[in-house]
């Protein structure tokens, strides 16, 4: 179970750096990138806070799920981010 966890987390991790390095090329001026990224990583940590201390399993296990709830906020700019590099889009 912890390596299946551990798997998912590794590649959640992934997903959410691939989302900040991202931002940076399609935001409009530094100052939104960082509020941007700011926002994301606060919200990961919220999520991986409350669903760690849901979590009935052992530490190492808890610390996989924060893990993968953190990186569970970064999907869905991560996806955005993507379309709008294929798609050759600009900053916005």
């Amino acid at each position: 179970m912890d390596l299946l966890l551990g798997a998912l987390a590794a590649a959640l991790l992934e997903v959410a750096g691939y989302a900040h390095f991202r931002i940076a090329s399609h935001t409009a001026g530094a100052r939104r990138a960082v509020l941007t990224r700011g926002v994301l990583a606060l919200v990961g940590l919220a999520l991986g806070y409350v669903m760690a201390a849901s979590y009935a399993g052992d530490r190492a296990s808890a610390l996989l799920v924060f893990l993968i709830a953190f990186g569970a906020v970064h999907v869905p700019a991560a996806f955005i981010l993507f379309l709008k590099r294929a798609r050759g889009e600009g900053r916005s």
